[in-house]
């Protein structure tokens, strides 16, 4: 397992590589700069940025000096826009929060999602089973830029129970106080609304696929009581194929919150991210980029590994 889990880490090197390579010469390829403005700025202006930020050196020199630093130091820049501030300090101060939405968010995706699949599957072609799949398929086809202004309406105007967005100040550190779960619970619920609906359909897919097969046919013949039946026979085969959408769904959270970011006044990463796209920021684009491509390429080895946890006859060498 551990010369497995070696080989995983290192592939990600090309893989960042890769990721590193493409974006930086997408940005060259990209129309304009990054001082293109309504008004130009003046000829002089633009070369004395261009020459502090490295920008007028040859595209080959730019490319090794900012892979150099990034992995020697772990420095990725200087912002263009926030220009006392480097990427990193951007990043360490932004993504907490996304983090913690994003967790919490799966958080109730997981919960709720799976436990519905589950009752689902057992209570086959019955009104629950019906009004599971009913309420999954709303989910799934109802995009969050609906969800979102429904939730506000309804349990910030209307009932009054949870602030309309923001979050409170000193970090995010803060949010983890029982007192301010009120600032996360309704983007998290909004964010988690499709995740949570697929969940609960794949759940019921793999579940009502388990129950058919004939060891647990045996397991009820032996006069094991239900619980046990679903939960040590049936629940660990039927989430392998689960597992598996949960770690892309996680990830897709993760590096997929920015409209939910926009919406609720959320000050994570994504939200910064569109901003930086729009300001043509692209040492911020870059460190993002990067960040987020090696969130999806951990979430993929987590899920590998969770393989061998729940199929005992999974080896990894």
């Amino acid at each position: 397992m551990a010369h497995y889990v070696a080989r995983r880490v290192l592939l990600l090197i090309p893989v960042l590589l890769a990721v590193y390579t493409i974006t930086f010469f997408l940005f060259q390829l990209t129309p304009g700069g990054p001082w293109a403005k309504e008004k130009p700025l003046p000829r002089q202006v633009i070369a004395a940025l261009n020459a502090k930020y490295g920008i007028d050196r040859p595209l080959s020199v730019q490319y090794v000096t900012y892979l150099t630093n990034a992995v020697t130091r772990l420095d990725l820049g200087p912002s263009y826009k926030q220009t006392s501030r480097t990427v990193t300090e951007i990043i360490a101060q932004f993504f907490p929060f996304s983090i913690v939405l994003g967790l919490t968010a799966m958080a109730l995706a997981l919960l709720l999602g799976i436990p519905l699949g589950i009752i689902s599957a057992l209570r086959h072609n019955t009104l629950m089973d019906y009004a599971a799949m009913f309420f999954a398929g709303i989910g799934v086809s109802v995009p969050t830029f609906v969800i979102g202004p429904i939730l506000v309406y309804l349990l910030a105007v209307k009932a009054g129970l949870l602030p309309t967005g923001g979050a409170p100040t000193g970090g995010a550190l803060v949010l983890l106080e029982p007192h301010n779960w009120k600032y996360v619970l309704m983007p998290a619920l909004t964010l988690s609304f499709a995740p949570l609906a697929l969940l609960a359909r794949y759940t019921r897919a793999a579940m009502l696929e388990v129950v058919r097969m004939d060891y647990i046919r045996t397991a009820r013949s032996k006069g094991l009581k239900e619980r046990l039946v679903v939960h040590r026979h049936a629940l660990k085969n039927a989430l392998i194929p689960v597992v598996t959408v949960a770690g892309v769904l996680l990830a897709e959270i993760l590096v997929g919150s920015f409209y939910v970011e926009f919406v609720f006044n959320w000050p994570g990463i994504g939200r910064y991210f569109v901003t930086s796209v729009s300001n043509r920021d692209y040492p911020v684009l870059m460190g993002v980029t990067l960040l987020f491509a090696g969130l999806v390429a951990v979430m993929n080895l987590i899920v590998d590994l969770a393989y061998a946890y729940l199929d005992p006859r999974i080896r990894y060498r």
